[in-house]
């Protein structure tokens, strides 16, 4: 069997995707994959601030179409690149096993965000992690950074800003995990939606494609995420909105979900969570949405809309 993958050309792209490829073939007697690099428009797109760029599929939408054109049989995305409503004719064929979600601090010398004198600025094109960073630490300054990890990193390096955010999983896969000075908790940082996880997409028609990558499906992930994205959604949140989400399995069976809305200066944060069986993502989202709807969430996402238009 030969299929050909669908990529965007970053060095953490494809790292991502030939991971799970070596898997695939690894897990399957017989394979052959082709490679087809594709260009999204968050690609192209360096100079404008990831909120502003806004709309849907920034960093998909070419690859949904290349599938939707048989150009390729399946594409690896990071899955809080992935819109929430898929493209239809398209479907997620696996999620394969999480990374650490955690985001983590890239510092010039120093080892915490605590550690940096008042004013450093913090390079973070996210709007969540830039909320949070004025409400964690309001001494310091967000500073708004676009490009790939190894650009960041160049700039920090380069000293046009004192440290970094980053995800921990990006880093991990690049095999920059010696970089990382602080690693942020979730109850400090709360991650993305899907961050440190992996998302492979499919033509909702190909079984044969769809049955190959399932051998990489971990069920725990996808509990977590369905969770996780179903927030998401209910909030009809995307990069400009500072929202996160992150399930984890607790205990024996359960699972923890952790979600939160901020204000752009972070002088608001609405935070909700609910543990309950890892079985029932939904049941256990809706508790959070609940929460967070109770405490004003959904005024303060619409003022946020309000903000962009």
């Amino acid at each position: 069997m030969k299929l050909t993958l669908g990529t965007r050309g970053s060095a953490l792209a494809l790292s991502q995707s030939r991971w799970v490829v070596s898997e695939l073939i690894r897990l399957t007697p017989g394979l052959e994959v082709g490679e087809e690099i594709v260009r999204t428009r968050g690609d192209v797109v360096h100079d404008v601030p990831l909120a502003k760029v806004g709309g849907k599929g920034l960093f998909t939408k070419e690859l949904d179409l290349a599938l939707l054109a048989r150009r390729v049989d399946f594409a690896v995305h990071s899955l809080k690149d992935l819109p929430t409503e898929m493209e239809p004719g398209l479907a997620i064929a696996c999620h394969p096993p999480r990374v650490d979600a955690r985001d983590v601090v890239v510092a010039r010398g120093l080892k915490s965000l605590s550690a940096l004198p008042a004013g450093s600025r913090i390079g973070t094109g996210s709007l969540r992690r830039q909320a949070q960073l004025r409400a964690g630490w309001p001494a310091l300054t967000p500073a708004e950074i676009r490009g790939n990890v190894d650009t960041r990193l160049r700039k920090l390096d380069e000293g046009l800003y004192d440290a970094v955010l980053l995800a921990h999983a990006g880093l991990l896969r690049l095999g920059l995990a010696g970089r990382v000075t602080e690693i942020l908790a979730p109850e400090l940082m709360l991650p993305a939606t899907g961050q440190g996880c992996l998302v492979v997409v499919a033509r909702a028609d190909d079984r044969a494609t769809v049955d190959v990558c399932r051998r990489l499906h971990d069920e725990s992930t996808a509990r977590c995420v369905a969770a996780e994205r179903s927030v998401l959604a209910a909030l009809q949140g995307g990069c400009q909105i500072p929202a996160g989400a992150y399930a984890e399995p607790v205990g024996s069976g359960e699972m923890l979900l952790r979600a939160l809305v901020a204000s752009l200066d972070g002088a608001r944060i609405v935070r909700a969570e609910a543990r309950g069986p890892a079985g029932d993502p939904g049941s256990l989202a809706l508790r959070v949405q609940i929460e967070l709807a109770r405490q004003g969430a959904m005024e303060l996402v619409k003022g946020l809309r309000g903000d962009h238009e």
